[in-house]
């Protein structure tokens, strides 16, 4: 899109007579002035109080104000400028300037906003319940941000280990003593997120702290015994800033609120006494009466009795606050603040009263409230500076209210009552805006467990031993697009420091990977065609992209095409891989043959391809290829067969599948074979797009199943290969991962990487450390694979290596993977149908999509060294696009003639337009 384009859509529908229309009935404030306003009158109006001299104002009073802005903006009355002006001048000085108006609307437009999100009401997946193992009350759920899965646990003592995709990993008794566990029930749990730890409170009036990065179950490090009464809730924080700080609070059934402040909690917890075992695994005793002493110089205790006896049912620290809030069901000192005074080691009191005492309570540190959860079947809103009464009272439950939760995001809230009705409340108005009445479980004798993850969108509700899920629909008006158009593919280029990704809309974008800006843009690259597939030189100078239209272009990054490479001798095309090697180009996707082209004769503007001397070997369309030097060639096909080839003699000589291998001695040892799948002549061949649809299919004997999508050479391993460790990774239908041994000729290891989504694509990182898999759904599974397959083994393995993280980044099929090391951190980077591209660390860190507004600095998001940048994380600026004009081989900026594809003799000239895009 050019200037002058960019321009006129602004100026729509701000000239002279092109005032909105108004409707009889429609909401006053959507009709108010200030919100019909285009940015092009915004623009005229900025440019009407702009001075002569930049150090001048220019200020208005307020019929100057009128006249000129019915003349400049050229529609409104003079009574909607007056009213205005009016609001804008609320301490009636009698004058406006640009800074006052500014500010006027950007505020107008914040509250817009805000109550826009306040009155949104989700909509809601079916109810789902989670197959799980527990036999007792479901006790907790909690996510843990640094592995990115559930935890669940339950009084008998069973913890559940959910993926992301909320799939049981496994399930554990949290202690191995099994008879122990018969006598004691577990009341608690929370995690130690800055220390990787959890801890569990039991009825034996202990809490017990157990180490998550044991290799070897859940050890426990720590038990905390000798307590005066039995903790039945538990709560922690640490401060962001300053991991050390961290404060565990708890209260139990004598009324006790205690907590232990923690100063060196990423050294120790707790010190370790003299007499205690060297072995690091053993469990240290502390003594509750010990920490009360201050025996533990790495932390100190904080408690009141202001309960009386009442089992405290709940109990959590804000920092915000600095104070512990606590509640009771009794009516008297119902919910009770402990203030830290400024020795931060006394606390001070005060107290809410409320009839019949309340369930539980959540705290929204923006809108200073404490919501409460009601005996008496009322929801009271609570300022923690106003003791004497509540400042809303939500009404509309008929039974008693058993949870409350903030949907902080939205200023909104949850609550749900013993007759199993959940509603949504929005806090502004104090009026219920959804009532939702699933089918729960009929019992009403049930103990009721309420998680909100608003990250994800999920809604956690137990029902004794039950888990059930209510998952928000994903709103198609808020997901971000990277392109216009579903995405295809993604690349790296390390030179530039860059992504470039491309669409089904024949456009090619150019991304920064340390801010998310679009630095550029080629558009039209192959007509109307699709661009199915791309591929970087060696010197990741020149970019290759290939279409559907049969043809495979080859660009500098200055949006000149040098050739253009004929794959499609018979028309379109589905093109899969471009690979390129020294002294070849080799195309595949669509036929049994690989497709080669050699740079050295690249002679001419227009290339033909020139012939595989090894002829075709594959029954089956081959989809994918990879290399391994100094001249390793595999290629995979639909069929499942994996061809492993000399690429300086181009002959095949052998065939790896997962039900058999053999030797090829030469052309003609191939023989037809009857495929698995009926229907699939040479005549009529699947796309990609169809042999990844396929590919999802679970019939028995359909081909698909074994269809190769994706090879990958181990490149870092290649002294383990020869000794029978595992040097080639392939992956494709029905969601498997399979390792391989190109010099054994071997099968080492399949796994079920994916299961009941169909075909998965892969890539792994240099060091060959971590391989990332993408699926239909959208959702990606890291995996470390340092330690898998290093060896030879006689039978094949089938236990999957260990899973880092899984979540789902998209809402739609993973079209492409790549993984990159800018600055020495690990990110991966994904396209999908949805028309975003997503990048995130491997560890766990935040998702962050190209195409947001607000631009990211990625050395904030994961620590990587810091570069000279002017936009940090919370800066937002509009692109402005401008029109680049047409490149000829001599306006290019780089010297055509001195990288690897172009020839000195092609004096064919071919011209593109791009757009490049400046935040």
């Amino acid at each position: 899109m050019s200037c002058q384009s960019a321009a006129l859509e602004l100026d729509e529908g701000s000239q002279p007579g092109s005032q909105p229309e108004r409707t009889e009935g429609e909401d006053h404030s959507i009709a108010l002035l200030e919100n019909q306003l285009s940015v092009g009158d915004f623009v005229k109006i900025q440019r009407a109080f702009e001075a002569p001299e930049a150090s001048q104002t220019t200020c208005m009073s307020r019929e100057e104000f009128i006249q000129r802005m019915t003349e400049i903006v050229g529609w409104g009355t003079k009574e909607e400028y007056g009213k205005l002006f009016d609001k804008v001048d609320v301490a009636q000085d009698g004058f406006m300037d640009w800074d006052k108006l500014s500010s006027f609307l950007l505020l107008t437009l914040y509250e817009n906003d805000e109550r826009a999100k306040a009155t949104v009401v989700p909509q809601w997946k079916d109810l789902e319940f989670l197959p799980g193992k527990h036999k007792g009350t479901i006790q907790k759920v909690l996510f843990l941000k640094s592995s990115s899965r559930y935890l669940t646990i339950s009084k008998e003592g069973l913890l559940g280990i959910w993926e992301e995709n909320l799939k049981l990993q496994e399930t554990l008794p949290i202690t191995p003593d099994a008879t122990k566990l018969k006598h004691l029930w577990v009341t608690s749990l929370v995690s130690l997120e800055n220390v990787n730890k959890i801890a569990v409170a039991f009825t034996s009036k202990e809490i017990c702290f157990y180490d998550l990065l044991s290799k070897e179950g859940f050890p426990c490090q720590y038990k905390l015994q000798g307590l005066k009464g039995t903790p039945i809730c538990m709560d922690y924080w640490y401060d962001p800033l300053n991991t050390n700080e961290s404060i565990l609070s708890f209260g139990d059934t004598t009324g006790k609120v205690q907590a232990i402040v923690f100063t060196t909690s990423t050294i120790s917890l707790f010190e370790r006494p003299a007499s205690a075992c060297e072995d690091e695994e053993a469990t240290v005793t502390i003594n509750w009466a010990e920490v009360l002493s201050g025996r533990h110089k790495c932390c100190y205790t904080l408690k009141h009795k202001l309960h009386h006896g009442d089992w405290v049912r709940q109990v959590t620290y804000n920092a915000s606050l600095d104070a512990i809030i606590s509640s009771t069901t009794n009516n008297t000192n119902t919910v009770v603040l402990a203030w830290r005074e400024k020795s931060k080691k006394h606390l001070q009191m005060t107290s809410f009263n409320i009839a019949q005492g309340i369930h539980a309570f959540d705290y929204h540190s923006q809108l200073n409230l404490i919501a409460t959860a009601g005996i008496n079947n009322r929801v009271c809103l609570w300022n923690p500076y106003v003791i004497s009464k509540p400042v809303g009272v939500l009404w509309g439950h008929s039974a008693s209210v058993i949870a409350v939760q903030f949907f902080a995001s939205r200023k909104q809230l949850f609550s749900f009552s013993q007759d199993k009705v959940l509603r949504l409340w929005d806090i502004q108005h104090q009026l219920s805006i959804q009532r939702v009445v699933c089918s729960f479980p009929r019992s009403q004798d049930f103990r009721c467990l309420f998680h909100f993850d608003e990250a994800r969108g999920r809604l956690f509700i137990s029902f004794n031993h039950q888990l059930a899920l209510l998952a928000m629909e994903p709103e198609a008006s808020q997901r971000v697009k990277s392109h216009k158009n579903a995405v295809t593919c993604v690349l790296y280029n390390s030179v530039l420091k860059q992504v470039i990704s491309s669409d089904v809309g024949s456009t090619v974008s150019f991304w920064m990977i340390d801010t998310g800006q679009k630095v550029k843009q080629f558009t039209g690259c192959h007509g109307n065609a699709e661009i199915s597939t791309m591929a970087l030189d060696a010197n990741e100078t020149r970019l290759l992209t290939g279409s559907t239209d049969g043809t495979i272009k080859v660009w500098d990054f200055n949006g000149y095409c040098h050739h253009t490479l004929n794959v499609g001798q018979e028309g379109a095309v589905d093109i899969s891989q471009i690979l390129v090697l020294k002294k070849t180009i080799l195309v595949t996707g669509w036929d049994r043959a690989i497709t080669v082209f050699r740079p050295q004769n690249f002679n001419q503007f227009s290339v033909q391809p020139e012939e595989w001397k090894g002829g075709t070997q594959h029954q089956d369309d081959v989809l994918c290829a990879a290399f391994s030097p100094p001249q390793t060639l595999v290629t995979g096909s639909y069929d499942g067969e994996i061809i492993l080839w000399n690429s300086r003699t181009e002959n095949a000589h052998y065939v790896l599948h997962p039900d058999y291998q053999r030797l090829l001695k030469s052309k003609s040892d191939i023989k037809p074979q009857k495929l698995l799948g009926v229907g699939r002549g040479s005549s009529s061949h699947p796309t990609a797009e169809q042999a990844v649809r396929e590919a999802g299919s679970f019939e028995t004997g359909s081909a698909g199943n074994n269809a190769v999508m994706r090879l990958c050479f181990l490149e870092a391993r290649k002294d383990i290969a020869m000794t029978g460790g595992s040097n080639l990774v392939s992956c494709g239908g029905s969601g498997y991962v399979r390792f391989w041994n190109t010099f054994k000729k071997q099968l080492l290891a399949e796994f079920l990487a994916h299961s009941g989504v169909g075909s998965i694509i892969m890539a792994t990182d240099k060091l060959n450390r971590y391989l990332t898999t993408g699926d239909l759904d959208g959702w990606i599974n890291v995996w470390n694979i340092e330690e898998y397959c290093l060896n030879s083994s006689e039978n094949k393995i089938t236990q999957r290596p260990t899973l880092i993280r899984s979540f789902q980044p998209h809402a739609d099929q993973i079209s492409s993977l790549a993984m990159c090391e800018p600055g020495g951190r690990s990110l991966i980077i994904s396209s999908s149908a949805d028309c975003s591209i997503c990048v995130t660390d491997v560890c766990g860190a935040s998702v962050w999509i190209f195409g947001q507004t607000k631009h990211w600095q990625i050395e904030n998001c994961f620590s990587l060294p810091k570069k000279d940048n002017n936009l940090t994380k919370t800066e937002t600026q509009e692109e402005s696009v401008t029109e680049i004009p047409l490149l000829s081989k001599e306006e290019s900026c780089l010297d055509p003639t001195e990288l690897p594809l172009f020839d000195k003799k092609n004096k064919a000239e071919s011209t593109h337009n791009f757009e490049s895009c400046i935040c």
